[in-house]
């Protein structure tokens, strides 16, 4: 990170000696502003609540690339929610498992908003999606109702501090849901492995030309860019500096290098307590949706403690890793479907979101 951000530097006092100060905040928008709109997006508001108000909260969900490639269909009593395939990452993700655990994600919101904000309901996978079932009851508290807006995917070092027995303990039965197993990860030297996967797995994608391309194509680099497509990886949500969108494409290819980012990777595992594998018992869209619902319930919990994750899937998405990743995880012959990273660290700016108008069916 401080290598990219000293690059990052560098090329924003050029670019502002090419533009002038009035072009480069034209071109790369505020800071605070975006922190505002973001904060908007994320306020928790009292019930009772419009069905609108779930699907706003749904789509805080976390998702691959943070293409948020759901639609949402409301009926009476129910929600559906449907795959977009214009929003598929198919280099990263050719069978589309991060697609249907993403939507899982969003359903498990649902389940757990829709209980706090009166209208509890039930998660049913059917045919092409998955329906959130719903009636109408008195609000009731949930216990991680309260961290979806402010869960966040936090690409930063961590501080080492490992994770205390009760912590481990909660968030392990958080995730606990049928079809799903999840194994931690915290012995050093189990995770030194798990480290030495990841920039593994860094290495084969960085070496795809298309793995490369579909990865800069969602890309935002300015606070401006991200308002405007509500979508995407925000460059300030992994703690580089706001650029204009022309700029950073230009350098892209000198500051995100296999070294460079092998050397992100490895210091990122270094610094965590630990790393969650998650694995579904059924392959398939079926089995990926409750590996989604498990992995919202986690990051929920560890955000209601106030612990970072952030995900680290190399290992996953690079087939030739995974039989070595499930070994490692105590799993042997099973396909893991997530890795995540948990620690100790810094609250970094949030990702955008599109408004709830633009993912309705």
């Amino acid at each position: 990170m401080i290598g990219q951000l000293a690059v990052f530097g560098l090329a924003a006092a050029a670019g502002v000696a090419a533009a002038g100060a009035g072009g480069w905040r034209a071109a790369v928008g505020s800071t605070a502003d975006y922190d505002r709109w973001a904060a908007g997006l994320r306020a928790w508001r009292a019930p009772p609540a419009e069905v609108a108000e779930l699907v706003r909260l749904a789509a805080l969900a976390p998702n691959g690339h943070n293409t948020q490639p759901w639609r949402f269909r409301v009926g009476d009593g129910r929600i559906e929610i449907l795959p977009d395939l214009a929003r598929r990452t198919p280099v990263v993700d050719p069978d589309d498992h991060h697609l249907w655990t993403s939507l899982g994600a969003a359903a498990e919101t649902l389940a757990v908003a829709g209980v706090a904000l009166g209208r509890p309901g039930e998660v049913e996978a059917e045919g092409e999606g998955i329906a959130y079932v719903h009636g109408a009851g008195a609000a009731r508290p949930h216990p991680l109702a309260a961290a979806i807006g402010r869960r966040q995917t936090t690409r930063a070092d961590y501080d080492c501090r490992p994770l205390a027995a009760e912590d481990a303990a909660a968030l392990a039965a958080a995730a606990a849901l049928p079809g799903v197993r999840i194994v931690l990860v915290t012995e050093p030297a189990a995770m030194g492995r798990l480290r030495d996967l990841v920039v593994a797995g860094n290495d084969v994608q960085m070496g795809d030309a298309a793995f490369m391309a579909e990865l800069a194509a969602w890309i935002r680099f300015n606070p401006r860019t991200a308002m405007a497509t509500g979508d995407g990886l925000y460059a300030g949500a992994s703690g580089n500096p706001s650029i204009p969108t022309w700029l950073g494409r230009s350098i892209l290819p000198r500051i995100m290098t296999p070294a460079s980012e092998a050397a992100r990777f490895a210091r990122q595992m270094q610094t965590s307590a630990g790393c969650a594998v998650v694995f579904a018992e059924e392959a398939g869209p079926r089995g990926w949706i409750q590996v989604g619902r498990a992995c919202q319930r986690f990051a929920l919990a560890a955000t209601t403690r106030d612990i970072r994750m952030s995900f680290v899937n190399q290992p996953v998405e690079v087939a030739a890793l995974r039989p070595e990743l499930a070994a490692l995880a105590g799993e042997p012959g099973q396909r893991p479907d997530l890795l995540i990273r948990f620690g100790f660290g810094p609250l970094l700016p949030f990702s955008p979101r599109r408004p709830v108008a633009d993912v309705l069916a």
